[in-house]
């Protein structure tokens, strides 16, 4: 008979997403279990960026540090453009992170599975592991409304298969019970499809390849993240950590066999391969030149997807994140960034209600605003996509992308694209108890109500010691109550009354304090 087991949350795919999830989950110190199809993680490639917001969220729960040791820094930007003498020439660079209130004024760039390691590390320190390889076969959701109102049964039955269960004659197969799942297992999620939930967007045309690897050049911004539109297609080059760096390639569909049944690049029918899209890469960067230093580290070929899922949940039982629910291109470095935020938006969530603080309706403010969100990064991918992938302005093609229409998008979309400007709307958030309506946007002139804390540095009134507010609000699912108190110093006979009446009235019985201890 196949083992049985429970599980207050089963994370379905080690990757951002699932990772994000899992070791906030586990910090909370929520029953959670996380499984991979994997044998182990990713070695080199796939995401790489990670923005400004991003890295405030990682050091809200302490994995910040390693990240910037680690990892690139990405400060500034370069543009390229055909030259009138042939080949391409540079025409502006520019600070990569616009926004005048980032913590973190630029990008770090790191490999996918160096990151995964930053999570995988604190999560074994927290004595939680994931468990692979193993896939899931079939998703149960009772149908007993009862049972999905209370937020301590276990409604959805799962099946797992070990992909390497290795004793003859013992059963390869489990079942799981669980108060939750969470689906985040990548752009062809077995999750969603099981749910029946539908990608809504489309397939462009726009066709890229990916190559990491340590360069031999005389380009003289190799080391700065570059956009290049040449008359022989376009480029981007983001520096990575050591001496390597990354090229996005444009490709035509001449280069390309699409398997129209999926809408992916066949791999197999498809002859081009790393030598050949540096190939490709070396006609745009003429009259630069680049070579290979040693082997190629990782490459891929896609197609740009921009897609959301009709719903990122079903009963708030089970829910999907990251590129489960959203695919768009990589250029923007938004993938990995959205997807480690959409867990996020959950973890704090799902805590208060498997705690008894909140009623299971506050789950649904998960679709609410990550879904918006979700919109949001489509639409602004949809623009600066077709501004990349479009032909350079020349004498001979008037109607093509000038340089002027591309960096003012790349400002203008500045503190979107690096997590700065997210803004949720007006929540309601009704099973939070004494948590009304956010309506005291009055209150406040310097601090927008349903973004993030702006980065400041503050001195404690206690003991004069400077903080950086952000680093007063750790991600501990608490939440936090901060008093500016003002000049409390000598003399000021009046603010030090006020002060002390907030306090008086904060200890009381009826007080905030004390009203639901």
């Amino acid at each position: 008979m196949p083992t049985e087991s429970k599980v207050d949350v089963l994370v379905l795919g080690a990757g951002p997403a699932g990772l994000m999830c899992a070791q906030g989950l586990k910090r909370a110190g929520v029953n959670v279990r996380i499984i991979d199809k994997r044998p182990k993680k990713v070695a080199a490639g796939q995401a790489d960026g990670v923005q400004p917001r991003t890295i405030e969220v990682l050091q809200s729960y302490g994995l910040a540090e390693r990240l910037l040791r680690e990892g690139n820094q990405m400060h500034m930007v370069a543009f390229y453009n055909p030259s009138p003498n042939g080949g391409i020439e540079r025409t502006g660079r520019t600070a990569d992170i616009t926004a005048p209130s980032a913590r973190y004024p630029f990008e770090v760039t790191l490999h996918q599975g160096a990151i995964e390691a930053i999570f995988l590390d604190s999560m074994r320190e927290l004595g939680l592991e994931v468990d692979r390889p193993i896939i899931p076969t079939a998703l149960e959701l009772s149908h007993d409304e009862n049972e999905l109102r209370d937020p301590q049964s276990y409604p959805v039955k799962v099946t797992l298969k070990h992909l390497d269960f290795g004793s003859e004659g013992q059963d390869d197969t489990e079942i799981v019970y669980a108060k939750f799942v969470v689906g985040a297992d990548g752009a062809h999620s077995w999750v969603r499809k099981t749910l029946g939930i539908i990608m809504d967007g489309e397939q462009t045309d726009y066709i890229w390849g990916v190559v990491d690897l340590i360069p031999s050049t005389n380009f003289p911004d190799i080391r700065n993240r570059c956009a290049i539109h040449s008359s022989n297609g376009s480029c981007m080059i983001i520096p990575r950590e050591g001496d390597k760096v990354r090229l996005y390639i444009q490709l035509s569909d001449k280069d390309v066999v699409v398997d129209k049944a999926t809408g992916r690049v066949d791999k197999e029918k498809t002859k081009v391969g790393p030598e050949e899209l540096l190939e490709v890469a070396r006609k745009s960067f003429s009259p630069f030149t680049i070579e290979k230093a040693g082997e190629i580290d990782w490459w891929t070929i896609y197609l740009i997807g921009q897609r959301v899922a009709q719903k990122f949940s079903v009963h708030e039982r089970v829910f999907i994140a990251g590129d489960a629910c959203h695919t768009h291109s990589p250029k923007a470095g938004q993938g990995m960034n959205a997807s480690m935020n959409d867990t996020h938006n959950l973890i704090w969530k799902m805590t208060y209600v498997l705690r008894g603080w909140a009623d299971i309706s506050l789950l649904r403010t998960y679709e609410f605003e990550r879904r918006k969100y979700a919109q949001d990064l489509i639409a602004f991918d949809k623009k600066f996509s077709a501004l990349f992938s479009g032909k350079p302005r020349t004498e001979e093609c008037q109607d093509g992308v000038s340089h002027e229409a591309f960096l003012e998008a790349f400002q203008t979309f500045g503190a979107f694209s690096c997590g700065i400007g997210i803004h949720y709307s007006p929540s309601s958030i009704p099973s939070m108890p004494n948590i009304t309506e956010l309506k005291h946007q009055s209150l406040t002139s310097h601090q927008t109500v349903g973004m993030r804390i702006l980065p400041h540095v503050f001195v404690r009134a206690a003991d004069a010691r400077p903080f950086e507010i952000q680093d007063l609000l750790p991600a501990n699912t608490k939440w936090k109550l901060v008093v500016f108190v003002g000049d409390i110093g000598p003399g000021k006979i009046k603010q030090i009354e006020r002060v002390a009446k907030l306090a008086d009235d904060l200890g009381k019985s009826t007080g905030l304090l004390k009203r639901n201890a």
